[in-house]
């Protein structure tokens, strides 16, 4: 019997990247594994190799074997509430959002275009809160992560990049029946020179296996998947999830 199975390993495995803010591409890279393969086994579509199992360990520095289960029932996590000023939501209450989002954002540099990368939203253990991160991005050097706020007055979710006192922020309205979330982003875009100008765009979560074969990166008016995704995004505005005046 091996000591793994491959729920729990693609579950811990999804915790480590989002915790340690990797992107798969870059974990492949470092686990010598095709993106295909990691891909696969964290979608269920294949199983878990005892071979890859060691190489993501290796790479991420960090097991991914163990059952939950075997843990005794006396060492519970360090604390299954978040701090207050994240909302103080408790860990059963928000299992609903964790997951994989193909995340879509309108272009900042063509009007009408789509841009549209991957986020996940896991549980961290260690941290007691929900984070997230990002990836499938063209400009990987700017994908975030940070933490997840969701405070009862608004019913909102906020998902916060903190750097060095820099703030970068996603604010979705509650979900639809489908799951799906739309909002607000709000951060700095580069403009002339080396200023940052401060910018907003609406922003959609759609959880990942609604998509089939979900196309990222840029999409503009000749992608094939352009209209799919620009009626989604569409949906922040012409529902009400948000605002932008001038």
């Amino acid at each position: 019997m091996s000591d793994f199975d491959d729920a729990s390993v693609a579950a811990r495995l999804r915790e480590e990247i989002a915790r340690q803010r990797l992107s798969r591409a870059g974990l492949a890279q470092s686990a010598r594994l095709s993106v295909s393969t990691l891909e696969k086994a964290l979608s269920g579509r294949r199983r878990f190799t005892l071979a890859t199992i060691v190489r993501l360990e290796e790479a991420l520095g960090a097991s991914l074997r163990g059952s939950l289960a075997a843990e005794p029932a006396v060492s519970p996590p360090a604390s299954m509430h978040a701090p207050e000023h994240m909302g103080s939501y408790s860990r059963p209450a928000v299992r609903w959002i964790e997951g994989e989002y193909l995340t879509l954002r309108a272009s900042f540099g063509e009007d009408g275009a789509v841009y549209a990368y991957r986020t996940v939203i896991v549980w961290d253990d260690a941290k007691g809160h929900l984070v997230f991160s990002e990836s499938d991005r063209l400009d990987a050097e700017f994908e975030q992560g940070g933490f997840v706020s969701m405070p009862h007055l608004s019913g909102h979710t906020y998902l916060m990049t903190s750097e060095e006192g820099q703030y970068r922020m996603i604010m979705l309205g509650r979900a639809t029946r489908e799951a799906r979330m739309f909002g607000l982003l709000s951060t700095l875009q580069v403009g002339q020179g080396s200023q940052l100008v401060p910018v907003s765009c609406p922003v959609a979560f759609v959880p990942l296996e609604q998509i089939a074969e979900p196309v990222f990166g840029f999409v503009g008016e000749d992608a094939v998947r352009f209209a799919e995704y620009r009626t989604v995004l569409n949906t922040a505005m012409g529902d009400d999830f948000c605002r932008l005046r001038q």
